[in-house]
């Protein structure tokens, strides 16, 4: 049996599981309200509760999440919004990467790789831009002005848009192309190999198991 390194603790995979169920429901209900074509099914109030209903676990999941785990908060937080020379290597790299198996130009990761930073980034201010606009949207449509209800449906929209293409990315990555799949392994089991680390994730590997022996 390989041997294995935990990548993600409990909390943080129930975390992930309870946001990506809920923005998946909260796209596809968001897709029927935002295309005109589909506006329609829209008009049956079912569509906009079960909105509401996800947007609820989408808010309140990590709001339960940061005071037992604040360690592990802000060490995310603070990670996805480190960025250096090495970024712009990786990204000049990743193409030939992803579309080729080409490692060669590929510089050294943390526990998160720069595309996964990326992600995160765009989850952690989309999740902020989806919560103010849709509380506004939600319950001061009647009291809020005409004016402010247009700018929250705007800015609403576009997180919409940015955050729904890279969930749809995120998926991809993890889930089927075939250098990656290890890390959708990851979400549900907690672990990695320590081949897989080492390949994608060698800096984090060599803290994480400095005089340490991995799981096997």
């Amino acid at each position: 049996m390989p041997q294995e390194v935990e990548k993600y603790s409990k909390p943080t995979r129930i975390l992930h599981w309870v946001h990506l169920v809920s923005f998946c429901i909260l796209f596809l209900t968001g897709l029927v309200l935002f295309i005109p074509g589909l506006g329609i099914i829209a008009q049956d109030s079912v569509t906009r509760v079960i909105h509401r209903i996800a947007a609820v676990f989408f808010i309140i999941a990590p709001l339960i999440y940061i005071p037992m785990n604040p360690k592990a908060t802000w060490k995310g937080i603070k990670e996805a919004f480190s960025w250096s020379a090495v970024d712009i290597d990786w990204l000049k790299a990743a193409p030939a990467y992803y579309f080729s198996g080409d490692e060669s130009s590929m510089p050294p990761q943390g526990a998160m790789n720069t595309g996964q930073r990326l992600w995160w980034l765009i989850v952690l201010v989309s999740g902020v831009l989806f919560t103010i606009t849709g509380l506004v949207m939600w319950f001061a449509k009647t009291t809020a002005s005409a004016a402010v209800l247009q700018w929250m449906v705007l800015i609403h929209d576009i997180a919409f848009i940015l955050a729904g293409s890279m969930l749809l990315l995120h998926i991809y990555l993890g889930l089927i192309h075939p250098l990656m799949t290890e890390a959708w392994k990851a979400i549900y089991k907690g672990t990695i190999s320590a081949d897989y680390a080492k390949k994608h994730h060698a800096k984090w590997y060599k803290e994480v198991t400095k005089g340490k022996e991995v799981k096997s």
